[in-house]
């Protein structure tokens, strides 16, 4: 699975635990009709892939879907899911289109007598 758009927010690497467990957080926006804000964690080595990212940089996230079952305390059982990426890769940037250049104002010239008539009333 893949989820695209731009960077919102860029997480520093944290480390947990004393096995080093390191895991680093991205937001990425989706561009749609409803726009998504979604959270995906890259863990472990993986979380070196996003040192040459920028938040507002458009990329697409290679991921998996992570889901965990908890039993607390009480014997509730609780599910969570997580978003893991796994690849990231950046995207060229919608490029607008290239208007002409428009020519310099004093190349345009009134072509009748009414029009040099309201060039001449104007007050500046």
């Amino acid at each position: 699975m893949e989820v695209a758009g731009k960077i919102k927010w860029l997480d520093e690497t944290k480390t947990y635990g004393g096995n080093g467990f390191r895991k680093r957080e991205v937001v990425v926006t989706t561009e749609e009709q409803y726009p998504q804000h979604i959270l995906v964690e890259f863990v472990q080595d993986k979380c070196d892939l996003l040192d040459s990212f920028n938040v507002g940089q458009p990329v697409k996230i290679g991921i998996n879907l992570r889901g965990r079952e908890w039993v607390n305390p009480q014997g509730e059982t609780k599910y969570f899911n997580s978003v893991q990426g796994w690849r990231i890769e950046g995207q060229a940037a919608a490029a607008a289109p290239e208007m002409p250049p428009m020519p310099p104002a004093s190349s345009f010239q009134a072509t009748d007598e009414a029009d040099r008539a309201v060039e001449d009333d104007l007050p500046f």
